[in-house]
């Protein structure tokens, strides 16, 4: 299932300082001014592809992409 996903740009609230991935639909996604935004992705692999882009900390949230959460 297709969801937009997003990246969050400060890892200071994050335990292990990872820029996180959320679906736009988690209770956890960043503020606006926090994120930025990846695409419209079949799953949350292909979204942590994009995030690498920007970062090479990434990781998926363990609430809303708890198949790509590694940390």
């Amino acid at each position: 299932m297709f969801h937009h996903y997003y990246v969050n740009k400060l890892t200071s609230g994050n335990p292990n300082f990872n820029h996180e991935v959320h679906k736009s639909s988690c209770y956890y996604l960043p503020s606006e001014y926090n994120r930025i935004y990846l695409g419209y992705f079949n799953s949350c692999a292909e979204a942590m592809q994009r995030a690498k882009a920007y970062y090479s900390n990434v990781d998926g949230c363990a609430v809303c992409c708890p198949e790509c959460h590694r940390q």
